[in-house]
């Protein structure tokens, strides 16, 4: 029987995919917890490396997150002293999210992560960027499908 699974198993494209992010989580773990992150984590400070002060729906957005799930996440930033969150002055229903010093200077700490993972995978930069692309069209159209079946 556990050989007629696995045959199954090595045709599934969504197998494949699991047991990808499981093998990313891994590595990530183990670069990030020197930094004092998790992964969903590492996600925001780079949006916010990328660009400061952002809304929490607008950094939900990015990650296909919502707000419910990434503000425990943000307080948990906050109480590390990655990010500061404070109420939009102009719109008080909004939550701004911006790094502290710490927060910033982290980017340094985390510069060669970005490297490390793309050697781990042991592909060319080129075939990288191809199947990225591929996994984009891949994710859009399961997006696509799901938004149809609704």
């Amino acid at each position: 029987m556990s050989e007629m699974s696995k045959s199954i198993l090595d045709q599934m494209l969504c197998f494949e995919v699991y047991s990808t992010e499981h093998a990313f989580s891994r590595l990530y773990k183990t670069l990030l917890a020197p930094l004092g992150l998790t992964y969903p984590q590492f996600l925001v400070m780079i949006l916010l490396w990328e660009n400061d002060d952002q809304t929490v729906n607008g950094i939900g957005g990015q990650l296909g997150l919502e707000s419910s799930t990434l503000t425990p996440l943000l307080k948990r930033m906050e109480k590390s002293g990655f990010v500061r969150r404070q109420r939009d002055a102009e719109d008080e229903r909004r939550v701004r999210v911006s790094l502290t010093e710490t927060g910033d200077a982290l980017r340094h700490e985390a510069k060669g992560i970005g490297t490390c993972v793309a050697d781990a995978t042991g592909m060319p930069g080129a075939e990288l960027k191809a199947l990225l692309l591929e996994l984009r069209k891949l994710r859009n159209g399961l997006a696509t499908h799901n938004l149809a079946a609704e």
